[in-house]
C-alpha cells in the first residue's frame, strides 16, 4: 500500500514531467516559428503607421507616388493601404517573372470597394476570377464581339463619327473658338462604342441616348472616389460617403435601359442588315449552352488620343514629320482611312510612343492565388499585386531618355532602347515586358485591336486636317491627373486652325 511519501514522490515526478513537456513544446514551437520566419522574406516596405499603413506616403496621383517610393525601396515593395496588403512592381524583369513565368498564380484580379455595390458582381467579365465562366466570356470577346472581322465590319461607323468631329473642329476654326478636345473625343468614342454595341448614338437628342450618356458620365465621376472607401477597409462596406448607393442607382438605370433595348432587339431578331454586338449576344443567349455578356469602354481611347495629340502639338517638328508622311502616302485630296495605316509607319510609331509614356491604364492589378516566391521574396496568397506601367515603361534601365517623346525608337533599325530587343518585341501586344500598355497574357485587353484602329486613324485625320493653337499660348501642360486613370491634370483646350479639309468631310455626313 502506497504511503503518503510515495504519493508525494510520484506527484512530484508528474509535475516535473508536465512542466518539462510544456516547456519543451513551447521551445519547439518558438524554434519552428523562428525557422519559418527566417525562411519568409517579404519585399522591402517603408515604415507604416497604425490603421492607415502606408497611406500617408501616397498622393492623389498614385502612379507617380509608387514610382517615387520604388526609387527608394526597390522595384518590388510591399505596401499596406488601409486594410489591404499590396505588392507594387516597377520593372520589366519582375513583371515578366510574374506575368509570364508564374502567370497562373496571378491570373485573377482582386476585388475593390466598388464591388460590394455592383449589382452585376459575379456575372461581369473584367474582374471575374479565372475559370470556366471567364474563359467562356473571353472566347466570345475574341472570336465574335471584338474579333478582327467584327471590328473591321464597323469601319464605316468609326469613319462617320470621326468626320462629325472634324466638322465640329472646322466650325470652331471658322468661329475662332477654343475647343475642349477631351470632351469632344469622349463624345466621339462613346458614339462609336454605342453604335457598335447597340446601333445607338450616345449624343443624339433622344431619351435613350441621354440615359446612356448620363450613365457613362456618372460612372466616370464616381469610380475614382471609391478609393476613399477602399482605404477604410471593412468600414468601406458601410458606404459612409454614399458613392455605393449612387453607383447602384446608376446600374439600375442602365439595366432598365439595356433591358428595353434587348426587348426591341428580340422583337426584330434576325432582321438587321448588320449585326451589332447586342445582336451577337442575343444569338449567344439563345444557345442553351452559352451565357451572356455586355461590356464597353470609351475613356481609355479618348484619354490616349488626348495625350497623343498633346505630345504632337508640343513637338511641332514631329507633327510636321507625321503630316509629311500622310501627304506622301495619302495626299490632301482625300481623308486618311484605316486601310492606309499599315502604310504609315511613323503614325504607328507615334501612337506606340504615346502609349508608352501615357498608358491608358497606368496601374494594372492581379491577385496572388497561392503562396509563391518572386524575385527571392515571398508573396502571400490573396495579396494584391500592382504593376506600375507608368514606371515600367519609362524605366531608365530599359529606355534611353525614357521620359522624352521619341517615336523614332519604334521604327525599324532603331537603337533607342538599351536592351537589344528586336522589332517584334518593340510592339504593344504584351510580348516585351518593358512595353505593355494593353497588359499581357490571358488578362491582356481584348479591345486592343479596336482601340488601335480608332486611335491611329483619328490622330492621322486630326494631323492631316488641322493645326492647333494652345489656349493662352505656350505649351500644353502634360501633368498626370489624380486617381487610377491616366487622364490629363488640365483640360486639353486648343484653337483648331483648318489646314486642309477634303470635300468628303463636309459632304459625307449631313
Amino acid at each position: 500500500m502506497a504511503t503518503i511519501s510515495d504519493v508525494q514522490f510520484y506527484l512530484s515526478l508528474f509535475v516535473i514531467w508536465f512542466v518539462s513537456t510544456l516547456a519543451f513544446r513551447s521551445l519547439a514551437k518558438k524554434r519552428a516559428k523562428s525557422n519559418h520566419a527566417s525562411k519568409v522574406i517579404l519585399p522591402p516596405s517603408p515604415p507604416a503607421l497604425p490603421l492607415i499603413g502606408h497611406l500617408y506616403l501616397l498622393s492623389s496621383v498614385l502612379p507617380k507616388s509608387f514610382k517615387t517610393l520604388a526609387l527608394k525601396y526597390g522595384p518590388i515593395m510591399r505596401l499596406r493601404i488601409g486594410s489591404s496588403n499590396s505588392v507594387v512592381v516597377s520593372n520589366a524583369t519582375i513583371a515578366r517573372e510574374i506575368l509570364k513565368n508564374n502567370e497562373m498564380s496571378f491570373v485573377s484580379r482582386p476585388d475593390f470597394g466598388a464591388s460590394d455595390f455592383n449589382m452585376y458582381k459575379g456575372s461581369e467579365f473584367v474582374n471575374a476570377d479565372y475559370g470556366s465562366y471567364w474563359r467562356f466570356l473571353k472566347k466570345i470577346c475574341m472570336t465574335q464581339l471584338l474579333s478582327a472581322p467584327q471590328v473591321n465590319r464597323f469601319a464605316d461607323i468609326r469613319r462617320e463619327e470621326t468626320i462629325k468631329l472634324l466638322e465640329i473642329f472646322d466650325k470652331c476654326s471658322k468661329e475662332k473658338k477654343a475647343c475642349d478636345i477631351g470632351v469632344e473625343l469622349m463624345t466621339m468614342t462613346n458614339n462609336i462604342i454605342c453604335r457598335m454595341a447597340m446601333s445607338t448614338r450616345c449624343s443624339d437628342n433622344t431619351n435613350e441616348s441621354q440615359q446612356i450618356w448620363e450613365f457613362v458620365k456618372g460612372v466616370l465621376e464616381i469610380a475614382p472616389k471609391f478609393s476613399l472607401g477602399e482605404m477604410l477597409g471593412p468600414l468601406g462596406k458601410l458606404d459612409l460617403f454614399g458613392y455605393g448607393r449612387r453607383l447602384n442607382n446608376l446600374f439600375k438605370l442602365f439595366d432598365g435601359l439595356v433591358e428595353g433595348i434587348m426587348v426591341e432587339k428580340e422583337r426584330n431578331f434576325g432582321m438587321a442588315e448588320r449585326k451589332d454586338m447586342m445582336d451577337i449576344m442575343l444569338e449567344v443567349y439563345r444557345d442553351k449552352n452559352a451565357e451572356e455578356i455586355f461590356m464597353a469602354g470609351t475613356e481609355a481611347m479618348s484619354v490616349s488620343m488626348q495625350w497623343t495629340l498633346a505630345e504632337l502639338i508640343n513637338h511641332p517638328e514631329l507633327y510636321k514629320k507625321l503630316r509629311e508622311e500622310i501627304n506622301t502616302v495619302v495626299g490632301s485630296s482625300r481623308l486618311v482611312e484605316e486601310s492606309d495605316v499599315p502604310n504609315l509607319p511613323y503614325l504607328q510609331a507615334v501612337v506606340k510612343e504615346s502609349l508608352r509614356l501615357h498608358p491608358a491604364a497606368p496601374l494594372i492589378f492581379r491577385k496572388c492565388g497561392e503562396d509563391c516566391k518572386i524575385h527571392g521574396y515571398n508573396i502571400t496568397k490573396n495579396d494584391r499585386v500592382i504593376f506600375n506601367l507608368y514606371a515600367i515603361m519609362s524605366d531608365p534601365n530599359e529606355w534611353e531618355d525614357p521620359t522624352a517623346f521619341v517615336p523614332e525608337r519604334f521604327l525599324g533599325g532603331s537603337t533607342e532602347t538599351i536592351r537589344d530587343y528586336n522589332q517584334q518585341l518593340l510592339d504593344t501586344k504584351g510580348q516585351s515586358f518593358n512595353n505593355i500598355p494593353f497588359g499581357t497574357g490571358r488578362r491582356g485587353c481584348p479591345g486592343a485591336s479596336l482601340s488601335s484602329a480608332v486611335m491611329q486613324a483619328a490622330i492621322a485625320t486630326f494631323v492631316q486636317c488641322f493645326d492647333w493653337e494652345v489656349e493662352g499660348g505656350g505649351k500644353i501642360d502634360m501633368e498626370l491627373g489624380p486617381g487610377l486613370s491616366s487622364g490629363m491634370a488640365q483640360p486639353l483646350v486648343c484653337y483648331p486652325v483648318t489646314h486642309v479639309l477634303p470635300m468628303e468631310v463636309t459632304g459625307m455626313v449631313a
